[in-house]
């Protein structure tokens, strides 16, 4: 029963099928190739508006890549103090970017909220002696499972725009919030003032493939310079464009996460009170406490623990291939343990 990431789980037969056939025969290298055009009217499809499209190989790059070109050396980056960038990216942002400082803030379930951003631009109102203003990234879905409204990402980018802040998404796992709110990509992005947005893919079913959606016309050239001096423009272009277009057609990379998203619901379900943050997403989080959670994995589950040493916290989360028999095999071994007392 393994519910540690889903980056451990394969990828989709149809992604896989997909890239057999790009194997096949010759084509143009850097992005010039039929796979990429067709990918970017995929994307104008499924945004309603022509979209700037870069690959990469990794959610990393396309965050750092994209932060970089919204934020000076001297800049500022605004994001949750649990969020991705600043976790788990090993300084890449600031690395990429030539030195802009992460200026952290706090918020229920790993959500920034208009109030934080606000206190979080006035600690740094300071002119010269304080960094200058220049990005806000938005992980959706959060850290913590939650899942970001196209009312909450319109209200961050307001107080954003009103100073001059691009706004970008680390939408690793876009697909989860969309399926999970029943919303629209563009109402997520373009209509809530979003001007940049990671889009993942590798969790939800690809094999490597992210890409980098600029909404903002003025930004496209830089961060093409800076995709291919950060070494992540790829000769072979066609295997990374292959699977994203697999990923999009036939609406695959909503189904793939609406099946995750269900699957979690129902462990959630059977966690009951013992679920300490909003299962909005294909995250479940658990505050069973220490012996609980041993007891769990003594059965055979497998999952992070979350939050401070001893906290008796644990994260799970449901991969787009999860089997069904595990997700009701824990949830059989939750309810007996609550039932326990």
């Amino acid at each position: 029963m393994n519910f540690r990431s889903d980056n451990t789980a394969g990828a989709h037969p149809a992604i896989l099928e997909a890239l057999a056939k790009a194997n096949e025969g010759h084509a143009l290298s850097y992005g010039d190739d039929d796979w990429t055009r067709r990918l970017e009217g995929a994307f104008r499809d499924l945004f309603g508006q022509k979209v700037a499209v870069f690959l990469t190989a990794t959610g990393t790059a396309a965050n750092a890549i994209s932060l970089a070109a919204m934020a000076p050396p001297w800049g500022a980056i605004f994001c949750h103090r649990e969020a991705h960038v600043e976790t788990d990216e090993a300084g890449a942002p600031e690395f990429f970017s030539g030195g802009a400082k992460l200026v952290l803030i706090d918020g229920a379930h790993a959500k920034i909220t208009p109030e934080g951003l606000e206190e979080a631009l006035t600690r740094n109102l300071r002119g010269v002696h304080s960094v200058k203003a220049a990005a806000l990234t938005l992980t959706q879905c959060t850290e913590r499972g939650a899942s970001y409204t196209a009312e909450e990402i319109a209200r961050l980018a307001d107080v954003a725009h009103r100073e001059n802040i691009g706004v970008h998404v680390d939408g690793a796992r876009f697909a989860n919030a969309v399926a999970y709110l029943g919303a629209t990509p563009r109402s997520l992005t373009i209509d809530a003032g979003v001007d940049v947005m990671s889009f993942g893919a590798t969790k939800n079913g690809a094999l490597a493939a992210e890409a980098i959606l600029v909404f903002e016309p003025k930004r496209v050239d830089e961060i093409a310079r800076r995709r291919k001096r950060g070494g992540h423009l790829l000769s072979k272009h066609r295997f990374v464009a292959a699977q994203m277009l697999a990923y999009l057609e036939n609406g695959l990379w909503l189904h793939n996460a609406a099946r995750a998203n269900g699957l979690a619901q129902r462990i959630a379900q059977a966690a009951g009170d013992w679920v300490s943050a909003p299962a909005e997403s294909n995250h479940v989080f658990l505050k069973a406490g220490v012996d609980a959670l041993a007891k769990l994995r003594a059965a055979g589950a497998e999952f992070y623990d979350w939050g401070a040493p001893g906290s008796g916290e644990a994260r799970l989360v449901v991969a787009w291939n999860q089997s069904e028999a595990d997700v009701d095999s824990f949830c059989a071994l939750v309810r007996a343990l609550r039932s326990q007392g």
